[in-house]
């Protein structure tokens, strides 16, 4: 690579480049030092009793995720975490002082509901789920007195240790006894036992525990990774919450915008419960959300989390409980001024509000927000017609137009350059997501190219003439273009600002600390050009100085984002080859490329002059090359950044002990498919009997319904295989397979709707985590969620159904009824998912490296169809001496019903269904 130096500007450019790697540079390492939580001295367990200690905290994580195996439901474990929570309450309790009463409670829930998860219907139902309950209050307050829940669960996703989401609630429930410390309003500690089902535990609780009506505030706490940051992810209703945190946050990490991303992110907290969907209630949702990476798989263990994080979290915590208590504004339904408290606060629009490198929160109200963020605006076109009023006001905003246009330009190439790059290194290579194990990859990537995209409206400036008369307005060229230039870009982030304030989002904080920092840098700018010239290097960095705070954020906010989104590009889902394989890298090189040119952006204008020379761009498109080539030498995935691989064992069955099919399904949550996995697994792919030659066209696919017991995360898969295997070694370990029977079917009216009493009954499985009831046909009405049906759902290219999740440990059956409203035949598929795997599939699990983290388990599948014959019997009994129910059992999905044996059997005037075996 040949690089020529042409002249002393190319020289001086270059020095400026490097001043300009140094300054971002540094910045970088700060954004690191505080999202990793450097700054924090996390408090060991001899810390005093009146501090909150992270040490102690760890040691409820190191025997919840550790000491105690497999927190899933349908496991021993999380029963036995229960009674270790409750056991450790009942000790804080015994400690506690004659000024406090201490409540603790073991709460059993059971209901259902109709949810939209992820943008999918699905309806909800559960029994026996185990909350633990504490509440904690002064001994002369009354149970009506408005208090302030905190919750977290305890419960894990599938295959995960988890780390605790609740520890820290463990240990300031202890420091509030231990501190003295009497809350002036109760405080209510909610241990979330089924949070992982989407949402049980909170869903229960709000829904059937005496103290639900007198929460006035709701805090959530939950991790999206090991640590970093307790970022506020939303609040709500009203700003008060915000607002209180705010104030009391000793280490503050909250912003509005987040508000704007979290409905697109693929997940939900009990948040929603709480503030949205069953309590309205004014709440915080705090979420770690770094250590990606881990979240949901088995290396999420105690030795993943980030120190300091916890202790940042406990301190947050207790301050801001602290806060809640205190407030006037804390209020529940028993307050004789509560609507018109209620009212005063509903009037409230919201907020914005963001910290500043996790110091400080900046907060003001969305009136203020009105007029603040209007005023840029504002100042854009007053400064046109100033600065116009000499010579012509309408050829000075022409070319404060024409410097909007190149920046917007600019902005929009920093984004398409990366992207194209992506896209071309991708057409020469079958691996995709080096960056992922290795961010700073993604970075060196796509930065320079982006810088280039950014430069090149400012390289062809020159050939676009100036609407002002140089000779007119007695003004050099060069001022005149600064000056076009700079306030085209301040007119640009003016214009976004009034964008996200009309739109109602609450983002508009980030370009409108852009454009206010803007004015200081140019007014230094011009000061400098007095006394050092407008080519002179020292007036351009005084440009830089005013704007430093703000480029200091915008590298702080845009390289969490970015570290945030590549960790999480790991569970993403995969879409159909072939455009599926570029999707990951065009989206993180299009958020780079948007990252660079907001921390770049506000220096364009003036630093540009510096930058915009053929031979920096050139080193730069080397740079990029060059970058682009060395990831092509690491690969994507190591034990600290694991490939997601779901494994299930798919048995469709006959009756209640017979297999009809028997395979292993395999899917992934990336874009790098299967035959990628096999190709570096070489172990796995011998045992299947993958050759070099196999392909997606020459192999079995798994189809939508075959990952129903995932439903709807098994919308996030495509390109699943099949392989088949003998179902012999499930034989010998179940002797019974789950069944659905019909019993005491019912006839409403005549005329009307007809209802089928079914018991789903699970055999010999051990550990079901959950049963998801997939329902076709004329479906009226159903036991479930007060009566009232889900919205429907298009599953596997089928007809229009109904999907229903039954969850939750009992020594009895399920037994519900489906009602229908026609002739027409009702279907019930149904899967169990089982969390135990027989033997062989257990060697084929060991079998993967350990850059993969293989969520397994054993999924049932049967399907019952039910043909009732009803209003043409009871319209002509003569011709009906008895009445038909022919019920099927079906192993597969199935249109042809031909072949299935039916009975006739009448029971007290009505037949009795009875599900034949089939052939």
């Amino acid at each position: 690579m040949a690089l020529g130096f042409g002249s002393s500007e190319d020289v001086s450019g270059f020095k400026f480049l490097f001043l300009l790697a140094v300054t971002y540079g540094l910045m970088s390492m700060l954004t690191y030092s505080v999202i990793h939580m450097k700054f924090i001295n996390p408090l060991q367990n001899d810390a005093p009793l009146d501090r909150f200690s992270e040490g102690r905290a760890v040691q409820h994580v190191r025997v919840l995720s550790q000491e105690i195996d497999g927190r899933q439901e349908g496991r021993p474990g999380l029963k036995k975490a229960a009674q270790y929570i409750k056991g450790q309450l009942e000790v804080i309790k015994e400690r506690g002082s004659s000024n406090v009463r201490i409540e603790i409670e073991e709460n059993t829930v059971s209901g259902s509901f109709n949810m939209l998860f992820l943008g999918y219907n699905i309806a909800l139902v559960y029994r026996n789920h185990t909350n633990i309950i504490m509440r904690i209050s002064s001994v002369d307050s009354k149970d009506t007195d408005p208090s302030v829940l905190v919750n977290g669960h305890f419960d894990s996703p599938l295959g995960s240790p988890g780390a605790g989401d609740c520890a820290s609630m463990m240990e300031i429930a202890r420091l509030i006894v231990d501190s003295g410390w009497a809350p002036p309003r109760p405080v209510i500690f909610l241990f979330n036992g089924a949070e992982e089902l989407f949402m049980l535990g909170s869903h229960g609780f709000m829904k059937t525990h005496k103290w639900r009506d007198t929460i006035g505030a709701s805090v959530n706490v939950e991790a999206s990774g090991s640590g970093g940051p307790d970022l506020v992810c939303q609040s709500g209703p009203t700003s008060w919450p915000s607002n209180v945190y705010a104030e009391a946050a000793m280490y503050p990490m909250a912003n509005s915008a987040a508000q704007d991303v979290f409905p697109i992110i693929p997940g939900d907290t009990d948040y929603r419960i709480f503030s949205q969907d069953y309590g309205n209630i004014p709440g915080l949702d705090i979420i770690f959300l770094l250590g990606g990476y881990f979240y949901h798989t088995s290396y999420d263990t105690v030795e993943q989390l980030l120190p300091g994080s916890i202790q940042a979290r406990g301190e947050n915590l207790f301050s801001i409980i602290k806060a809640f208590t205190n407030s006037s504004k804390l209020q529940n339904a028993y307050q004789t001024n509560y609507s018109e408290v209620t009212a005063s606060l509903y009037k409230d629009e919201g907020a914005v509000f963001f910290d500043y490198l996790s110091w400080f929160m900046i907060f003001y109200s969305r009136r203020v927000a009105k007029i603040l963020h209007s005023i840029p605006i504002f100042f854009f076109l007053v400064m046109s017609f100033v600065h116009g009023r000499s010579h012509s006001w309408l050829a000075t905003f022409c070319d404060f137009i024409k410097g909007f246009l190149f920046h917007a330009v600019g902005i929009i190439l920093a984004i398409v350059v990366p992207v194209v790059f992506s896209f071309l290194r991708l057409l020469f290579s079958s691996q995709t997501m080096n960056w992922f194990a290795h961010p700073y990859l993604a970075f060196m990537m796509f930065i320079p190219c982006s810088l280039v995209g950014l430069l090149i409206p400012r390289i062809i400036w020159r050939y676009f003439p100036l609407s002002q008369d140089v000779s007119v307005v007695k003004t050099s060229k060069e001022a005149l273009s600064d000056e076009a230039r700079f306030w085209g870009a301040f007119g640009f982030y003016a214009v976004l600002t009034l964008a996200y304030l009309v739109s109602g989002l609450s983002g508009g904080f980030v370009t409108f600390f852009v454009s206010v920092s803007m004015l200081p840098a140019w007014i230094s700018f011009c000061l400098s050009v007095k006394s050092f010239g407008r080519q002179s290097l020292r007036s351009t960095m005084f440009y830089m100085l005013p704007l430093v705070p703000c480029l200091a954020y915008a590298v702080y906010f845009g390289g969490f984002l970015a570290q945030f989104l590549i960790e999480k590009m790991g569970m993403m889902g995969s879409l159909p080859l072939p455009y599926g394989h570029y999707v990951p890298d065009v989206i993180v090189a299009a958020l780079i490329g948007l990252v660079t040119g907001w921390c770049v952006g506000p220096i364009i204008p003036i630093c540009g002059r510096w930058l915009a020379r053929s031979s920096i761009l050139q080193f730069l498109l080397h740079l990029s090359v060059f970058a682009l080539a060395l990831s092509s030498q690491f690969f994507p995935y190591t034990m600290y950044a694991p490939k997601r691989v779901v494994f299930q064992h798919t048995i469709h069955t006959k009756g209640s002990s017979q297999i009809v099919e028997s395979t292993y399904d395999f899917s992934v949550t990336d874009s790098n498919s299967l035959l990628f996995l096999f190709k570096y697994s070489p172990e796995v792919a011998k045992e299947l009997n993958v050759t070099s030659e196999f392909s997606f066209e020459s192999a079995s696919l798994s189809k939508r319904q075959d990952w129903m017991a995932l439903f709807p995360v098994s919308f996030l898969f495509s390109n699943s295989l099949k392989f088949p295997v003998k179902g012999d070694d499930v034989l010998k370990q179940y002797e019974f397979f789950p069944k659905l029977s019909v019993q005491n079917p019912s006839l409403n009216s005549e005329k009307g709707p007809r209802r089928v009493h079914l018991e789903f009954y699970l055999g010999s499985l051990e550990e079901v985590w959950v049963a998801v009831l997939n329902i076709t046909g004329p479906l009226s009405s159903w036991s479930f969620a007060d009566n009232v049906l889900s919205g429907t759902e298009t599953y596997g290219g089928g007809p229009p159904s109904y999907i229903c999740r039954l969850s939750g440990p009992s020594d009895g059956n399920w037994t519900f009824w489906l009602e229908a409203n026609s002739s027409e035949a009702l279907r019930v598929d149904l899967a169990v998912l089982e969390q135990k795997l027989v033997d062989p599939a257990k060697r084929l699990k060991d079998l993967f490296p350990n850059w993969v983290d293989v969520t397994s388990y054993s999924s049932f599948m049967i399907a019952i169809g039910i043909d009732i014959i009803i209003n043409q019997v009871r319209q002509h009994p003569n011709l009906f001496p008895a009445l038909e129910f022919v019920v099927y059992v079906n192993v597969k999905f199935r249109k042809n019903l031909s072949n299935f044996r039916t009975q006739n059997i009448t029971y007290n005037g009505l037949p009795k269904m009875v599900a034949g075996d089939g052939n």
